[in-house]
């Protein structure tokens, strides 16, 4: 089933009342509920004060006394992360976000899963939460991959051990397919390939190896791939790919998990410029 098509059921079955929030745009799931509790929201003409209602396309919902617009088809962004940007809507210390370095054109976005402050590389950006919650689930089984540069020296037979999970710090990790590239004096290229990836998976077990992250660039997530992306620019994924990625059970088969990655010459670590846009 198509994106289009599932939002056409879904429209036809009904959908919870903070879903169908979210799918237009207003607001995410977690604030369209915090709407809904402050009496903001209203389907048919009545106040609500519980998210445990589903609505349909006959339903007339309007927030803040003003009629809630109709979803957009479902779309997808690559983005590549520099260092230096949280990936949240907001940051307790005022650090900038991702979201402050979108073009202004672009729709409200959430990401597909995280990564952290110092982390780099592909970054997948959805206008549909039931989409990037489908993709961030381990049974998907999308393959994260990364290029991974460390410090010390490098156990291969340790990094081949990783395949069969390990447990750091009573945290029970998945495979890890780890394959040392080149080693450089004190420093080593490392390709990582996981299906889930816990908070700082890679920098934990890292760790725990005695030979620390210096950097850690996303170059995969699924069938896309970061490509030539520029840090802090964005492209959105064609809906056919999209289309293909998600409805095709073999999408997540085909994909080049641990093929050997084309070399590509990597942009200097730097910290994310402030107020920079990308490139469209």
């Amino acid at each position: 089933m198509k994106p289009a098509d599932k939002d056409e059921a879904a429209g036809a079955a009904g959908e919870r009342i903070a879903k169908r929030i979210a799918r237009a745009g207003i607001a995410s799931r977690r604030d369209a509920e915090d709407m809904i509790a402050q009496g903001r929201v209203s389907v048919d003409g009545k106040t609500i004060k519980s998210p445990a209602l589903n609505v349909t396309d006959a339903n007339v919902i309007t927030v803040d006394g003003q009629k809630l617009p109709a979803a957009e088809r479902t779309r997808l962004w690559r983005y590549h992360k520099p260092a230096g940007l949280i990936v949240s809507n907001r940051d307790p210390e005022g650090r900038q976000t991702i979201f402050d370095t979108l073009p202004p054109s672009m729709p409200r976005v959430i990401s597909v899963g995280r990564l952290d402050y110092n982390s780099e590389g592909l970054l997948l950006l959805t206008n549909d939460g039931a989409l990037a919650r489908k993709l961030e689930l381990p049974s998907t089984g999308w393959t994260r991959r990364y290029r991974v540069r460390v410090h010390g020296a490098v156990n291969e037979r340790a990094l081949a051990e990783l395949e069969r999970g390990i447990r750091v710090d009573g945290v029970q990790y998945g495979p890890i397919k780890a394959r040392l590239d080149r080693a450089q004096r004190s420093n080593a290229w490392l390709t990582l390939a996981l299906e889930e990836g816990k908070n700082r998976e890679i920098r934990k077990v890292m760790d725990w190896l005695g030979i620390p992250v210096s950097r850690l660039i996303r170059i995969g997530y699924g069938p896309f791939a970061l490509g030539d992306l520029q840090p802090l620019d964005i492209a959105e994924v064609p809906t056919h790919s999209l289309e293909g990625a998600v409805d095709s059970e073999a999408a997540s088969k085909r994909q080049a998990g641990w093929a050997k990655p084309k070399p590509r010459k990597l942009a200097p670590h730097k910290k994310a410029q402030k107020n920079r846009r990308p490139s469209r």
